[in-house]
């Protein structure tokens, strides 16, 4: 029973996390986070919080296989730089915030391959960050290789929402 109501209950899920006002947001996953402020009973998010951060800027860019490129002429390389745009600009409105970019890749490939991948594409992120004004030592990087995915199975639309970098306020 478990097998059968679990799916359900995570695709449930996965379209309450993705329901709400696509106006403010970048076009298709870009910037896209999972538990942001919406749905059922919307709530204002507080101003400079993670829920903020992931409502109204994007929380999460993403990458080419075997790449750790934020920008360049691909489509997750132009959606990277504008909400890495807007990553900095909310870092500088909110100065007293120190993020984590923790980098992850698919499933596809070695252990120590991924978790190297991930690192370079967090760093490659707060490079991006730095670049725009932000302080790097507000910034702390980690990978989680292919340990933390965010979309489960082995197809290339879940392969291609697994390869980011996610900032997180801590």
């Amino acid at each position: 029973m478990f097998k059968t109501v679990f799916p359900a209950f995570a695709a449930v899920l996965l379209l309450a996390a993705c329901s709400g006002d696509s106006s403010s947001s970048t076009s298709g996953t870009a910037g896209a986070g999972a538990g942001g402020a919406g749905g059922a009973g919307s709530r204002i998010a507080r101003p400079g919080s993670q829920e903020d951060l992931v409502a109204n800027v994007g929380d999460r860019v993403f990458f080419d296989t075997d790449r750790a490129t934020v920008a360049g002429s691909s489509a997750p390389a132009r959606n990277n730089t504008v909400t890495l745009d807007k990553q900095a600009a909310w870092l500088k409105q909110y100065p007293q915030n120190q993020i984590t970019v923790a980098g992850n890749a698919d499933e596809r490939g070695t252990t120590e391959y991924n978790l190297a991948l991930g690192q370079r594409r967090a760093q490659a992120a707060q490079a991006y960050l730095v670049a725009r004004g932000v302080a790097q030592s507000r910034i702390n990087v980690i990978s989680y290789g292919k340990e933390r995915p965010t979309a489960l199975g082995s197809t290339p639309d879940a392969w291609a929402q697994n390869r980011n970098a996610i900032t997180s306020v801590r």
